[in-house]
């Protein structure tokens, strides 16, 4: 009776321990078919280097122009920061996002996705499987806010507040998203061009600002006294400050950018930091060379050129070519803002395309030099004449793009609402004309 009873017991036992493997199977089977494979680590990477991102634009960006203003209108740039920080993350979550990142037709995404319509704590793209797709929709957004943040420098102290506003949000809306879906969603969409290098917006971020720049400041005029008038930076240590920002949150900008936490985000933040620092140091060099001095304002523009030029190349080249891009993107930048300006005569308030316009096509032109495996260090398995052309015809296809567009857009701001502040309102500064506030008790 004994030995009954434990077989029953035993083979009751049995059954139930195959229920429950059969469970767990079923459980398992079903949550790889779903792609569910969301990786902890991966994850974890992302939500700091989202944060480090937003970090970039305020406080860091926000920090390092305002301090480059008079004190009359320090709080006019950080108004403007903040205020794209938050308009612009409505933008991206209406049609932003869906726009970018869904497909759609040859040039541009569908509305599928607006207001993160189908996106659940669940979902994942089929592209970075290992992070939730609301996590790579917050990340993406960051880059979409911060991009148009980098050519307000351009026209600072002299652009009403709500030109700025209008011209960001659609140009951000005709330029910047047609440029992300076809270089980083899409292949092949951006022109017809496949195979374009950049890994983290040479030239979806800093071409399509810095062109944006250029228009801008073109279009709406020098400042008043430009270039008689020596118009000096009012905080310095602001803008040191908002500089080293920028280069921590560059780790989460260019690293992030790998949408993993693995041995390829640890070598894109090495080179990142080695090109900064390389530029750094070239910038100081050539100020001390010329001027018999190196400026506090000068090596912290040079880290920022380093950075803007090793975003694009990041992900393909090692330290001897980061160090080499970060190189030559200090020289033809310093070029850029001392020399070229003051040829042409245009006041890019903030030196917007000389470092970011310039320093991004100098990144986008040298991965193709630097990132092969023909020079040392080098992770790219292409032919550096074949990738050099695919890179030009990005930056041409870019460039074209991002002028006619932000002309045609500032046309049509210009001959509604106006583009320029009355010069009433520029002499007394932005802050108490466009905002009713001062930034320091007189």
């Amino acid at each position: 009776m004994t030995q009954s009873l434990l077989k029953r017991t035993g083979s009751g036992a049995l059954r139930s321990y195959s229920v429950m493997a059969a469970l767990v199977l079923a459980t398992t089977s079903a949550h790889a078919a779903d792609g569910s494979t969301i990786n902890s680590g991966d994850t974890a990477w992302l939500l700091v280097s989202t944060a480090l991102v937003l970090f970039m634009m305020i406080p860091g960006l926000a920090l390092f122009y305002a301090g480059l203003v008079r004190a009359k209108n320090i709080l006019s740039i950080l108004m403007q920061c903040f205020a794209l920080t938050a308009v612009l993350s409505l933008v991206w979550l209406a049609v932003g996002y869906s726009l970018a990142f869904s497909d759609g037709c040859p040039v541009i995404g569908r509305f599928g996705k607006m207001f993160l319509s189908g996106v659940t704590t669940t979902s994942v793209r089929a592209d970075c499987p290992t992070i939730p797709e609301l996590l790579h929709f917050a990340y993406q957004m960051m880059f979409f806010l911060i991009t148009p943040g980098l050519f307000i420098g351009a026209f600072a102290e002299r652009m009403k507040f709500k030109a700025i506003m209008i011209f960001s949000i659609v140009w951000s809306l005709v330029v910047y998203v047609p440029c992300c879906y076809g270089v980083w969603h899409k292949a092949g969409a951006f022109f017809g061009l496949t195979g374009v290098i950049d890994l983290a917006g040479g030239i979806v971020v800093h071409i399509t600002a810095g062109v944006a720049a250029l228009v801008a400041c073109l279009m709406v005029g020098p400042r008043k006294d430009f270039p008689s008038a020596q118009l000096m930076p009012h905080n310095l240590p602001l803008t040191i400050t908002g500089a080293g920002m920028l280069w921590v949150g560059w780790f989460g900008f260019n690293a992030g950018s790998q949408l993993a936490a693995n041995g390829a985000a640890a070598m894109t933040l090495v080179v990142t930091h080695l090109s900064a620092c390389a530029a750094s140091v070239v910038w100081m060099l050539i100020e001390w060379i010329r001027n018999g001095k190196p400026s506090a304002l000068g090596i912290a523009t040079g880290s920022i050129a380093g950075l803007a030029a090793i975003t694009p190349a990041s992900g393909k080249v090692g330290p001897i070519g980061a160090i080499c891009i970060g190189s030559v993107s200090a020289l033809l930048c310093w070029l850029a803002c001392s020399k070229l300006k003051k040829k042409f005569g245009y006041d890019d308030s903030l030196d917007v395309f000389g470092v970011h316009g310039v320093g991004g096509f100098v990144g986008t032109i040298l991965v193709a030099v630097f990132g092969t495996t023909a020079f040392a260090g080098g992770l790219g398995d292409f032919s550096i004449g074949s990738q050099l052309v695919t890179q030009l015809l990005a930056s041409v296809y870019t460039i074209l793009l991002s002028g006619i567009a932000s002309f045609a857009i500032l046309k049509v701001i210009d001959r509604t609402i106006g583009l320029r502040v009355t010069p009433e309102e520029e002499n007394q500064g932005l802050d108490l004309a466009e905002h009713g506030e001062a930034a320091y008790n007189q």
